[in-house]
């Protein structure tokens, strides 16, 4: 007998939304043409609002394997302005992502999911499944199927990312700012440091804009490295998310600029919204909850965008925020202010015993 759902895509956003709609009793089936462990060139710091919303998944942001964070810090210049975490936020974590994902296909194995590894979709008419989630990224697949086109595209950088065997000398995000682009330093491990760039420069590498930053090349001199990976990030929105039985999550339903730092964590709150929807039978849920949750990441992300197209821009804001630092304090309290979940509604069921339990308002 088919699944609930069938999630195409087994990267954190679809095991999310899996794990979510396991919690409420749906069946679920996910599948992907990829193996675990499903890496991705991404920031890897997760701030203080991703714990309520893995929290809802029946995990926790301190548990994974990783270093605590205190706060972010911006440096451009001869200028250096730091932001603590709010203490009622608690601590960020530096993750792996491959930690991240490892963590979510333990959880959803034991709840039950269904995980169709090896396994590539080529059509939504090979689903037989009640509802469809495309989890499928960037450029994914099933919002093609669905004719959910996109009605913005904007913003379009390149990211690359390395990681360096040396031990973190400070437990904030490093956010450095050069003319062409940004390096941000992210702890990971306790001789782990994660190395991510952007920049809306097509040509340039991470050579390149480290070179413009001095203080971090000296910082990472000599420094056992992995070899670059790249990626796209973008400002994108849809005009819709949901289609009759299909609904998209994560990269594939839009995105936020990385400079936000708030991917993961939109997807997390996106998949326990979902759910909620697909109990109560009305997409229509998902759909307008789902513009509300990235309302000000979008907000956030396009002010910082700014500071990227300026660089005299961004020399002059860092150094206001040098000399004011309850400015920049008050800054980050806005961009972590809605950065939370609500209280969950409904229990957790146990592992593999309740695969079979379906929603009570599942057609």
């Amino acid at each position: 007998m088919p699944a609930d759902a069938a999630i195409v895509g087994g990267g954190p956003s679809g095991l999310a939304a899996a794990i979510a709609l396991r919690i409420r009793g749906f069946s679920v089936a996910v599948y992907d043409a990829r193996r675990p462990p499903i890496d991705k060139p991404c920031g890897e710091g997760f701030l203080p609002g991703t714990a309520p919303a893995l929290r809802e998944l029946g995990l926790e942001l301190g548990s994974l394997p990783g270093i605590p964070l205190r706060g972010i810090r911006f440096i451009g210049g001869h200028s250096s302005a730091v932001a603590v975490f709010p203490v009622r936020q608690g601590e960020g974590r530096g993750v792996r992502r491959t930690e991240l994902h490892a963590a979510l296909v333990a959880r959803a194995e034991d709840l039950g999911v269904q995980l169709n590894w090896d396994h590539p979709v080529s059509s939504m008419e090979a689903l037989a499944e009640r509802w469809i989630v495309g989890a499928d990224g960037i450029q994914s697949r099933v919002r093609q199927w669905a004719h959910l086109g996109c009605t913005e595209y904007d913003s379009v950088r390149f990211g690359f990312q390395r990681h360096l065997a040396m031990a973190p000398w400070s437990n904030e995000v490093e956010v450095h700012w050069g003319a062409l682009g940004q390096a941000y330093v992210t702890p990971v491990g306790e001789g782990e440091v994660g190395l991510a760039a952007l920049t809306h420069h097509h040509g340039v590498r991470l050579p390149e804009i480290l070179a413009e930053l001095p203080q971090l090349t000296a910082r990472l001199r000599g420094a056992p490295l992995t070899a670059d990976r790249g990626a796209i990030t973008a400002r994108r929105r849809l005009r819709r998310v949901t289609s009759g039985r299909v609904a998209l999550i994560g990269d594939a339903s839009g995105s936020v600029d990385a400079i936000t730092g708030e991917g993961l964590s939109l997807a997390f709150r996106q998949a326990t919204l979902l759910a909620t929807a697909l109990q109560a039978n009305d997409l229509e849920v998902y759909e307008i909850g789902h513009r509300a949750l990235a309302r000000r990441a979008q907000f956030m992300g396009a002010l910082m965008l700014l500071l990227d197209r300026s660089p005299l821009l961004a020399r002059v804001t860092l150094a206001t925020l040098q000399a004011a630092p309850p400015l920049f304090a008050a800054m980050l309290r806005l961009h972590l202010g809605e950065a939370t979940s609500p209280p969950s509604r409904t229990a957790q069921p146990a592992g593999r015993e309740a695969s079979s339990v379906r929603a009570k308002q599942s057609p």
